[in-house]
């Protein structure tokens, strides 16, 4: 852990914790102590650590073809993409390697379908305030959040920001230059900011009003986090384009770009790629992680422990005054206090409970959607601990 001080980049915060081993909910680190685990690899392992599905189909993957180019079809990326195409509004699929990446994808072909549809002028995307759409630079210009863009400027031209659920601020914003609106259905990073019921359907009437694309960033909220396979199941308003990751594959590196046919096509060989996207094994594993999650019940123990998550924040609101709100849906829920939560996360740490802060106030709380009832009683006690001595 010293060693790691000396030879990685200082692009993390790190708590001064090495993990090992995981299993289901539960992370053990180089001392032999256990942890419950409420990040999740930061909603990655939505199926737990170690699943034993995941980890017979890395293996039964890795014994046959891990690599090849996609100069040639791969059984696994073609069943993937299948399911994807099946399960979702989507028809067509492109695979890469992180959400970052699915990101630029989704930026190129929103702006090359504008360009052979409405002309070369037509490129602007609009994003919302408090979002997050990845580090490198098309994501970054993309992302609404000054702290992440300071020190990086100039940024790439053709972004405009509005304040997330606010339909007018877009209506106003869409000109002769816009070609796509870019939003998370639930704003991850940002906060866990829930929208208005209606809210992504009247932007989808205001996209197709105005001949606009409407792409949703479900790299965070995506393949049940929710309680349903993706967000905007809930609010019954699908996308021309979205863009998947971090659990698709729960924890091997794995991004996808889902899209309608008639938007897809504006993309022609050689137009975008990626060496290692789709390769056999990420889209084997992920094969796996779909099935295991809409047929083993996954969907809904997720649903039945974010509302047993949210009654039991609520239950510590009550008590404390200095938190400001809990929201959520399924197993993404967010618990805003009055000061920063930094403080509050290593305490819990210390209590052998891991769990994240986001917008400095937010605790952000993540876990894998097979987490139980008695495992969320162990972080409500140790957070109304820690509340208590605060």
């Amino acid at each position: 852990m010293r060693e790691g001080q000396h030879v990685l980049a200082n692009t993390y915060a790190r708590y001064p914790i090495l993990l090992v081993r995981g299993k289901g909910v539960k992370v053990w680190d180089s001392n032999g102590r256990e942890y419950l685990d409420f990040v999740g690899g930061l909603a990655v392992c939505n199926l737990g650590h170690c699943h034993p599905k995941v980890v017979q189909a890395l293996e039964e993957q890795a014994r046959q073809l891990i690599h090849c180019s996609n100069f040639y079809y791969i059984g696994p990326q073609v069943e993937l993409a299948r399911r994807l195409c099946e399960l979702s509004f989507g028809e067509r699929v492109f695979f890469c390697n992180s959400g970052t990446e699915a990101t630029e994808a989704a930026i190129k072909l929103a702006r090359k379908y504008s360009t052979e549809r409405y002309g070369p002028e037509r490129y602007q995307i609009i994003t919302m305030e408090n979002s997050f759409h990845g580090r490198t630079m098309g994501a970054l210009s993309a992302t609404g959040q000054k702290k992440f863009h300071k020190g990086f400027e100039p940024l790439l031209p053709g972004f405009t920001y509005c304040p997330f659920d606010d339909l007018e601020a877009v209506a106003g914003a869409i000109g002769p230059q816009t070609c796509a609106v870019m939003v998370e259905p639930i704003q991850a990073e940002g906060g866990v900011n829930l929208p208005s019921p209606d809210y992504l359907k009247k932007l989808r009437e205001l996209c197709d009003q105005t001949g606009t694309l409407l792409i949703y960033d479900e790299v965070q909220v995506g393949m049940g986090r929710t309680g349903k396979l993706f967000s905007y199941e809930h609010y019954d308003t699908p996308p021309h384009i979205m863009t998947l990751a971090k659990s698709l594959a729960n924890g091997v590196p794995i991004g996808a770009l889902v899209a309608t046919d008639e938007v897809a096509q504006a993309f022609s060989p050689g137009d975008h790629a990626s060496t290692f996207g789709g390769n056999p094994l990420a889209t084997a594993v992920g094969c796996c992680v779909v099935d295991t999650l809409v047929g083993d019940g996954i969907l809904e123990n997720c649903q039945e422990m974010g509302g047993y998550l949210l009654k039991g924040l609520l239950g510590l609101k009550e008590r404390y005054t200095f938190i400001k709100d809990v929201r959520g849906k399924g197993l993404i829920v967010g618990c805003e206090l009055e000061f920063e939560g930094k403080k509050i996360v290593e305490r819990c740490m210390d209590k052998g409970v891991l769990i994240n802060c986001t917008a400095d106030r937010v605790l952000r709380f993540l876990p894998p959607l097979i987490v139980t009832r008695e495992e969320i009683d162990l972080l409500l006690k140790a957070l109304d601990e820690v509340f208590s001595k605060r």
